[in-house]
């Protein structure tokens, strides 16, 4: 093929820099209404694949972008007469063309074609002409033509013949006929308006029946091409007896206007002719001459009243006008000639037609406004307002129509799109033309929205609180987080992590990445950690990914894993250890049993109860307070030495329980007062400063009471035989008995002490002088004292 054309406004340059340039020119150029288009020339009946030009050579791009942006070709129409090969960027034509086939009723053949890229989207006009070749003769309608001619007929006469057809144009169409050799006829050819040549027989000399009844005539028609074809057909001279009147026509011309949908068999005009001749001669009859076939086939001619009626389908599209000749022959064979003119009107018949040229079938959601989604045409048959065509689509779509150039439409973004909200669109084009009545058409075009990732996950919960006993089995699961996301795909697959703290040792937790099921890795002990959190982060598979916390609270339960622990009396303590007067009454307060455990809520709730005893009626414990206190009066009855075993349980499933063991010794020697000034006397705050002081003095004290003990115990050895043993200091309480105790009996001191919960209380009482009998004076060093009665 030729180039005719070319883009004025870009060129090819070297370089890949300079070609994007180039090619963003050029796009920019091919998008303006009224761009150059692109022009090429190919003769017709070439073989199949014939080329025509080089698209890439032509516009300077690249091979590569060529299949990189799915450059294809689309002719207009149905049929798509061109391909593209994307590797080579060569146009061809994909079967032999048929200039004749093609454009049957035009001189030019012109073939439009439309180059379309994507990413981004690019279109491109071009041309190409098929060129005519002399590949037809010219023939005639009959190959013999019957004319009679009165022998009357002067010289100069004209009798119009049938033209002959050629389907080529241009030179190689018909461009002359000649006559064989005779001694009456010439030939005279005229062209009409319409470029058709017509032929005549001009009577050159006078013909004479008699002589010679019948000519017969060789009438050829050549065209112009190289080299040139010919068509031949007989003209048969008949020569009638004189007939002194032709047949007459009302007009030389008939005009008619029909309406493209007019019905078959509707009266288009009626045509007259009048012979005043008589009989025969006087008798006239129509017919066609130099009319088209085509124009036969749609009308019909009643030989004997003139009538013309509609036998086919008109179409405007097709031809907008008829032309006819009818010839009226009377009897005597003379015959006249008239024109019928019949002019097509159109009617709005054909509804727009919509032409999908490109489209994207999936967006993303993030797609900016005006971003083109199709590209179509829209092609009415019909003229004036009936063909003028306008678009439409719903008011209540993210899109848009956009005019480009000609009858393309583009289909493009008018507002941010979301998958979330809608994820597809059905988009209706409805294309309507401005006839009456108006004529529409549908095309539904349908637009999948592409996921973007632009939603992070979300926790059905900010905090999530689990709960797990201690002494688990390890890899426990405990619960299960679970997060959202409104995306899809890989964009809303959800993977889960805990939130590593460098400054904080990691909890013996564990976040199954897909699932979110929690699980604790090792037993955890309620009496280390009661309660931890930790952030936990869901992060979707998107790129960049998308994430969001929420905090993950454990708390953990306590279980009754812990016995009570007892505080005091400790195990290690004498046996004994508590000290009670023997006139101790109901109620005192003889120690108290104090124990903890280490568990929470009511598994470290602890209750009292007296286990054993020596006698089990004498003493009895506070079943809260651990508080063991004389459940009556102590007797002379009741053995000195008191043994108490203290249970002491706590309230879990199973209980938990340990033991304490107190021993008492009952004591005499206190006296009423003795016990009144104990139970007056204030107690000593164990928490005060004054405790260490009372512990310092109770030492002194003590110490210088088992000196003078000891010393007094190794004069006695020495002066008495029997030595008596015994663990308890003996309180006098008779003259008789002082003077034969081990302590001597200047001073004797009282030493009282009570078991407090934390600090034992020591309380110091005046020295306690034995009592006399009246008139009998004590002996050397020996006081009487106040008390005695």
């Amino acid at each position: 093929g030729w180039l005719f054309g070319r883009v004025t406004a870009c060129s090819r340059r070297s370089g890949d820099s300079k070609r994007q340039v180039i090619l963003f020119i050029l796009f920019v150029c091919m998008c303006q209404i009224g761009a150059e288009t692109l022009r090429y020339s190919l003769l017709e009946e070439m073989e199949r694949d014939s080329f025509v030009t080089n698209i890439a050579k032509d516009l300077g791009v690249p091979l590569s972008q060529l299949a990189a942006r799915k450059a294809r070709v689309m002719s207009e129409g149905n049929e798509q007469l061109f391909q593209l090969n994307q590797n080579t960027g060569v146009l061809t034509a994909k079967d032999s063309l048929d200039r004749e086939e093609i454009c049957p009723q035009s001189d030019t053949c012109t073939i439009a074609f439309k180059i379309f890229f994507e990413n981004p989207l690019q279109l491109i006009r071009g041309e190409v002409e098929v060129r005519d070749v002399n590949d037809n003769s010219p023939t005639f309608p009959e190959k013999e033509m019957v004319l009679k001619i009165l022998e009357t007929a002067s010289p100069g006469s004209r009798f119009p013949l049938e033209s002959a057809q050629d389907k080529d144009v241009g030179s190689n169409g018909l461009q002359n006929y000649s006559l064989g050799p005779n001694p009456h006829f010439s030939l005279a050819t005229k062209t009409g308006k319409d470029g058709v040549k017509y032929v005549e027989l001009v009577l050159q000399r006078q013909l004479d029946r008699e002589e010679q009844g019948e000519l017969n005539l060789l009438l050829t028609a050549t065209d112009g091409g190289s080299p040139p074809r010919s068509g031949v057909a007989q003209v048969r001279i008949v020569v009638v007896d004189a007939n002194d009147n032709i047949p007459v026509f009302e007009r030389e011309v008939y005009e008619v206007r029909l309406a493209e949908n007019s019905p078959p068999e509707q009266l288009v005009v009626r045509v007259t002719a009048a012979d005043p001749d008589e009989g025969s001669n006087g008798e006239v009859h129509y017919s066609f001459t130099q009319t088209s076939e085509r124009s036969r086939q749609l009308f019909q001619l009643n030989p004997s009243t003139g009538e013309i009626r509609i036998s086919g389908n008109l179409d405007f599209e097709e031809a907008k006008s008829h032309k006819m000749v009818v010839k009226a022959t009377d009897g005597g064979e003379l015959s006249a000639h008239c024109k019928v003119l019949v002019e097509v009107l159109d009617v709005n018949d054909n509804a727009p037609e919509i032409a999908l040229t490109s489209l994207t079938a999936s967006i993303p959601e993030d797609a900016p406004p005006r971003t083109v989604v199709a590209l179509f045409s829209v092609r009415d048959r019909d003229s004036g307002d009936n063909g003028r065509a306008e678009c439409l689509i719903d008011e209540d779509l993210p899109f848009s129509l956009t005019p480009t150039f000609d009858n393309y439409y583009e289909l493009r973004t008018n507002a941010a799109l979301d998958r979330e909200s809608k994820a597809q669109y059905n988009i209706t084009i409805t294309a309507t033309d401005g006839g009456t009545p108006r004529l529409s058409s549908q095309e539904s075009i349908f637009v999948q929205i592409s996921d973007v990732n632009d939603n992070p996950p979300e926790f059905t919960q900010e905090i999530y609180t689990m709960w797990v006993t201690e002494n688990n089995s390890p890899m426990l699961r405990i619960g299960s987080m679970n997060a959202t996301d409104a995306d899809a795909g890989k964009n809303a697959r959800v993977n889960y992590a805990l939130v590593r703290q460098e400054d904080k040792e990691q909890p013996d937790v564990s976040v199954n990445a897909e699932t979110g099921d929690v699980y604790i890795l090792r037993p955890l002990d309620y009496e280390k950690v009661r309660a931890f959190e930790l952030a936990v982060r869901a992060s979707d598979g998107g790129s960049p990914p998308l994430s969001t916390q929420a905090l993950l609270r454990v708390v953990v339960r306590d279980e009754n894993d812990n016995t009570p622990v007892v505080l005091h009396p400790p195990r290690d303590s004498s046996a004994a250890g508590e000290l009670v007067p023997r006139w101790a009454p109901s109620g005192y307060l003889v120690a108290k049993v104090v124990a903890v455990d280490a568990d929470g809520g009511q598994n470290a709730w602890l209750s009292y109860e007296l286990a054993k005893a020596t006698e089990p009626g004498l003493f009895r414990v506070g079943l809260h307070s651990g508080e063991v206190h004389t459940a009556r009066a102590v007797t002379e009855r009741d053995s000195p030495r008191q043994r108490l075993v203290v249970l002491v349980r706590d309230r879990g499933q199973p209980p938990r329980s340990a033991t304490a063991t107190l021993a008492v010794a009952l004591v005499d020697g206190f006296s009423e007062a003795h016990l009144r000034v104990s139970e007056e006397a204030p107690a000593a705050d164990p928490d005060g400063p004054l405790t260490l002081y009372l512990i310092t003095s109770l030492a002194c004290v003590s110490a210088l009471f088992l000196v003078t003990a000891v010393a007094a115990a190794v004069v006695k050895l020495r002066q008495v035989r029997r030595s008596e043993a015994e663990t308890l200091p003996t309180f006098p309480t008779t003259a008789t008995e002082s003077s034969a105790g081990s302590l001597p009996r200047s001073y004797v001191y009282d030493v009282c002490f009570a078991a407090g919960t934390v600090n034992s209380e020591f309380r110091f009482l005046r020295p306690l002088f034995p009592c006399f009998p009246a008139g009998l004076p004590p002996g050397p060093g020996e006081q009487r004292s106040s008390v005695c009665s």
